[in-house]
């Protein structure tokens, strides 16, 4: 094997230790939690939002999304239960070849993981003081996943990912909400097994260490579409979409049937402004079928502050520098909207 070693990184014990969470945001983070599985297991009738940038690249930036997102949450909390997107593994994997801030924290620098991880703990607990709203991340490492999950209320596992055992075996031993999104080429089938995998305990090799888990119940599917061997995007946010993953959920028997839809990448075919149309179908298909109004209880949309996406030197605030997002004024109004019709 030839691998040169660059610099020794701490244990996540370690970090949590130099970078801990202060004590009452940990308590803010309690309560959302148990909020959320609240949602999951039908308790509650609020519908889950998870808004965002594609990658959280900028920390000013980011932080003043989520804190704009905070002030619509005071207005329409008792209908949404609102998850900021902070999404620090994100890569852009064409052109410029960012990897995520835990790999780049300066985004036209090589890679500093132990500054990125730093950077990274920072920003979410900033986030979580300035807004009081706990964020998700996805699990695109899962050995990185430990140097997070304290503050994190949601996690979501890729598309390419979601067949990865080890994705599954870890989203068995996580607290939060777990969501599992179909493959890229769309196979219920395969989220449907993650699910359950992940719902299931299990006994394996974690961060040298022989562990054991006890299942993670409030782990769930989110639609995203797909794509042919053509390249070419099939969405899956259609009725017909929607009522099979409702059937299959009945017929495997899965704890707390849940199922988010995301409103970009596939099912929009990355036209970001498609959004808020996906969005407006979805909560018309769940209001004419009892089965969707009770499973279907959240989407998942690309946001930021300015509309569209940059090249990574480009430099304008709060732009995307990975997907496409729509802009601070379509999603404000989009979160009134959903509030208005759920």
């Amino acid at each position: 094997m030839s691998f040169k070693c660059l610099q020794s990184i701490p244990s996540p014990e370690e970090m949590i230790a130099e970078i801990p969470v202060p004590s009452h945001l940990k308590k803010i983070k309690e309560e959302r939690d148990a909020e959320f599985k609240r949602i999951i297991e039908g308790k509650s009738d609020k519908f889950v939002v998870i808004i965002g940038p594609c990658s959280a690249s900028d920390e000013d930036a980011v932080c003043d999304y989520v804190s704009r997102l905070a002030k619509v949450n005071e207005k329409v909390q008792d209908k949404l239960f609102i998850v900021p997107r902070v999404y620090t593994n994100k890569p852009r994997t064409t052109g410029e070849g960012y990897k995520g801030m835990l790999h780049q924290p300066d985004p036209e620098k090589s890679e500093n993981i132990l500054k990125g991880i730093k950077t990274l703990r920072k920003m979410h607990i900033r986030t979580i003081s300035e807004s009081h709203l706990t964020p998700a991340d996805e699990m695109l490492y899962p050995e990185n996943l430990a140097y997070v999950e304290d503050l994190l209320t949601y996690i979501a596992i890729g598309a390419r990912s979601v067949e990865n055992q080890q994705h599954r075996l870890v989203s068995s031993g996580i607290s939060v909400p777990v969501g599992m999104k179909n493959p890229t080429s769309g196979d219920f089938t395969v989220m449907m097994n993650s699910i359950y995998a992940a719902q299931s305990s299990h006994i394996f090799l974690y961060r040298d260490m022989e562990v054991e888990t006890t299942g993670n119940p409030y782990a769930h599917a989110i639609l995203r579409g797909s794509v042919n061997k053509h390249g070419q995007s099939i969405p899956n946010y259609h009725y017909e979409d929607l009522a099979l993953v409702c059937e299959m959920y009945q017929k495997q028997n899965l704890k707390n049937p849940f199922i988010v839809v995301d409103a970009n990448h596939a099912n929009s075919k990355k036209v970001y402004s498609e959004q808020p149309r996906i969005v407006s179908e979805i909560l018309h298909n769940r209001s004419v079928n009892k089965d969707l109004h009770k499973m279907v209880k959240g989407i998942m949309v690309e946001s930021f502050i300015e509309e569209g996406n940059q090249k990574v030197n480009e430099h304008i605030y709060g732009k995307s520098i990975t997907d496409a997002c729509i802009g601070w004024d379509t999603t404000e109004e989009l979160l009134y909207y959903i509030a208005e019709h759920v």
